[in-house]
């Protein structure tokens, strides 16, 4: 295995009067032959949304789609009927299946709001549509991996169509953890997004910046986290605490 960093300042971007957004992987009008997945991880859109802006009634189809608030609160709407709240410390899934619409907007009228959006393509095409949401007991990940999306919902995770973690964590300066990879074969990403942590020699700092390998199978990572075949530590070397540092497991061989 190789492994691959991309630094925070070479995703893509766009701005908008209402919209920041930092693009790990090809999406819109960034386009980039050689970042345009990591296996079935196909979306992660670092997003700042101003006060009361956001995206209106959009559809989507066969696609998982997971979104974390970092700061502030999302209004969301769909055609399901669910008229929802998603504050930071929550974590929001839907399996779009056949289809669904929905949009999503700032609930502040004062202050921005920031989130990670990510896509995941579906282990199953087609499924009934699904919307879920839980609000995560964060004490949990300090020091410590807390799953918080997987296949089936295990320890009270969100689940998803696809063979694919999520797991975030909190470390406190020069503290060391490891994440053990449950699926023979799988890739792992990580995504650092306050403070630094190492990763056998590399030093990755907030913006966020990446880091990624390429498995056996050829697949390679485009940005934001990091794959691991066996347990790695990840290390902090500042004071402040390094907040819900993400690993996202997923099968890396060909789609």
């Amino acid at each position: 295995m190789g492994k691959v960093i991309h630094r925070a300042d070479s995703r893509g971007e766009a701005r908008i009067d209402w919209l920041h957004s930092f693009h790990s992987f090809s999406f819109a009008s960034y386009f980039n032959r050689e970042r345009m997945n990591f296996g079935t991880l196909r979306v992660v859109n670092d997003d700042t949304i101003a006060p009361g802006m956001g995206f209106d009634t959009h559809p989507h189809d066969n696609m998982e789609i997971i979104t974390i608030p970092l700061t502030g609160t999302l209004q969301h709407w769909d055609n399901m009927g669910h008229g929802e709240l998603i504050r930071a410390g929550e974590i929001q899934v839907m399996s779009a299946g056949t289809g669904l619409t929905h949009s999503e907007f700032n609930a502040s009228r004062t202050e921005p709001v920031t989130l990670l959006q990510i896509w995941v393509l579906p282990k199953t095409l087609d499924v009934k549509p699904r919307y879920d949401q839980k609000a995560f007991d964060t004490s949990k990940r300090r020091g410590a991996f807390q799953l918080v999306v997987s296949p089936d919902g295990q320890d009270g995770s969100l689940a998803i169509n696809q063979e694919a973690w999520f797991s975030l964590a909190e470390l406190e300066a020069d503290q060391n953890i490891d994440y053990q990879i449950r699926h023979k074969g799988n890739g792992a990403y990580l995504f650092v997004i306050e403070g630094e942590v190492r990763h056998e020699n590399d030093m990755l700092d907030s913006g966020p910046r990446l880091l990624s390998r390429r498995s056996n199978s050829g697949r390679g990572l485009t940005e934001h986290l990091r794959e691991f075949r066996r347990p790695n530590s990840c290390r902090r070397t500042r004071q402040d605490r390094v907040r819900q540092a993400g690993v996202v497991e997923d099968p890396t061989g060909p789609l």
